[in-house]
């Protein structure tokens, strides 16, 4: 494992001169030389004063920016009135460059802080646990279409089957048919008495169980049963009430009318 140490902040000779422009308010496309190679030449010297060696690019860079300001110092027309290129234009391309490069080198720095976090675990083959090993047919185009059409065809037929049996609905017992199956049901009970659950169907659903209450409420209503129960939420039981029959036929032909009308 290798350790990087930073002396200050300045990692090199143009992460200094970055630092000075920014710290001076410069604009990299307006640096005014004269200023910022006083302040250069005068952070070597602090760094030498306190026994950091200067590496030569330091240096390099130093005698750049005092040939600019000389340059600087010089008029910029020429004797055919053409004006010179400015001086810091090259300087300033460089700058740029190293500040895009700095930025993206911090950005990659992150991106690999964030990895370093994170555990990838590879991909692994995992057909032989699943059962279903690849196959691969060996057929020629026109088997491949003729394949594909009998597909399709299932397909559109198993649609066309699920479509008609969801129009299919069961038939529904109507009122009058439950109160004969009730009068049925608690006459072999031969007097004992029967709970509510014992009249309903062995699988029903929620119409059964409306339809069952509904044509218990008319068969106690015109005498033909009795019910009772002891509190709420209770055991609901019925018995027959042999007294009641010529009105359970009373109601049972009643009962027939409306369910005639209701259809």
């Amino acid at each position: 494992m290798s350790y990087k140490v930073k002396l200050q902040i300045f990692e090199g000779p143009f992460d200094l001169l970055v630092y000075l422009i920014e710290n001076a308010e410069m604009s990299i496309y307006d640096i005014r030389v004269s200023e910022i190679t006083s302040q250069y030449i005068r952070h070597i010297e602090m760094m030498q004063e306190r026994d950091v060696m200067v590496g030569a690019e330091f240096l390099v860079l130093a005698a750049t920016l005092i040939e600019l300001k000389s340059k600087m110092l010089l008029p910029r027309i020429k004797a055919d009135g053409a004006v010179e290129e400015d001086p810091r234009a090259e300087l300033a391309q460089k700058l740029l460059e190293y500040t895009q490069f700095k930025k993206l080198a911090a950005a990659l720095e992150e991106q690999m802080d964030l990895a370093a976090m994170k555990l990838v675990k590879p991909k692994e083959d995992l057909a032989p646990y699943t059962g279903e090993p690849d196959e691969y047919l060996n057929m020629d185009r026109d088997r491949f279409i003729a394949a594909f059409k009998a597909f399709i065809h299932r397909k559109r037929k198993q649609g066309e089957l699920a479509a008609m049996q969801s129009g299919i609905e069961r038939e529904r017992m109507t009122v009058s048919a439950k109160q004969s199956a009730i009068r049925h049901f608690l006459r072999r009970a031969k007097g004992r008495l029967a709970r509510f659950r014992d009249l309903l169907l062995p699988d029903s659903d929620r119409y059964d169980k409306v339809v069952t209450f509904v044509s218990l409420l008319e068969m106690i209503k015109s005498g033909v049963i009795g019910a009772r129960q002891e509190g709420n939420f209770k055991e609901i039981e019925v018995e027959w009430k042999p007294q009641g029959r010529q009105a359970a036929k009373r109601s049972g032909n009643a009962n027939k009318k409306n369910d005639q009308i209701s259809l």
